[in-house]
């Protein structure tokens, strides 16, 4: 009876999970289908939902507009050295207070969570005027250089996943002589490599659909990251709204790649969060 109950509870929750899963794929698949339309067919009253014959040339058209290519690759510079930035800091700073000793670690690290709460559209204005004090405005540089100064959920992240690993490790390497950064970056960064591909799909995710920040820092359409370049385009795009749809997905193939390459790592952070 037992086993009975337990194999229909796992197809019931097989079946929600599906369900749940084609409710979330419908959107996507839709997307793709209006990418693939004419502007006729994508405006048509009532909708349909697939073309009558694939526009595959949508996209060509979408490589035609602006500078698609530059954005892709400022946004690529962006996010990159965002996430080498986020994983380099955040993981010493959590380092620091998961293992070191030092004056008033518990108070520090409850004023780094209080800096979560802040919003951050209240400290652009003063970062702005930092970066054009310092000549930076209309570079990329103002983009990215803010992640190598450590944020608080990295932080926490990191601090977590370091207080999850037995001490054992760090007092045998200790015994061979060890000094805390090589403990750091020989034993610590290598047994937390599931939290370092969580905290580097969060970031890359931020960082490449971020639009607040480039259009302030931002004025010349060659140093547009992507989601800025497709927003300058919205004149182009009128009576083209499909070519809009097609820009929207290929903006996307760059988060799921890296999603997919760092999978692994992502479900075992989370499997190990959830045994703990």
């Amino acid at each position: 009876m037992k086993s009975s109950r337990k194999k229909s509870g796992k197809i019931i929750a097989y079946i929600a999970i599906m369900i749940s899963s084609l409710i979330m794929l419908v959107p996507f698949v839709k997307a793709i289908l209006n990418s693939l339309k004419t502007y006729a067919e994508y405006t048509a009253v009532p909708p349909t939902w697939f073309p009558k014959d694939f526009q595959w040339s949508n996209y060509a058209e979408v490589l035609k507009l602006g500078d698609f290519g530059t954005q892709t690759m400022n946004s690529f510079i962006v996010a990159i050295l965002s996430v080498v930035g986020t994983l380099l800091s955040c993981s010493l700073v959590g380092y620091a207070f998961a293992r070191l000793r030092f004056p008033f670690k518990n108070v520090l690290f409850m004023f780094v969570l209080g800096t979560m709460m802040i919003p951050p559209v209240v400290i652009i204005i003063p970062h702005f005027i930092i970066f054009n004090s310092m000549n930076m405005l209309d570079t990329l540089t103002p983009l990215w250089v803010i992640e190598w100064l450590a944020q608080p959920f990295g932080i926490f992240l990191m601090r977590q996943a370091f207080l999850s690993i037995p001490g054992e490790y760090e007092e045998s390497a200790k015994m061979e002589g060890a000094n805390p950064l090589r403990i750091y970056w020989r034993i610590y960064m290598p047994l937390s490599l599931p939290s370092l591909a969580t905290l580097s799909i969060f970031t890359f995710m931020t960082k490449w659909n971020e639009i607040l920040a480039p259009s302030i820092y931002l004025s010349s359409s060659e140093k547009f990251t992507l989601p800025i370049g497709i927003l300058g385009l919205k004149g182009q795009w009128v009576g083209n709204e499909q070519l809009m749809v097609a820009a929207a997905l290929m903006s996307l193939l760059p988060i799921l790649l890296v999603f997919l390459f760092a999978e692994k790592y992502f479900v075992q952070n989370h499997t190990a969060s959830g045994i703990k």
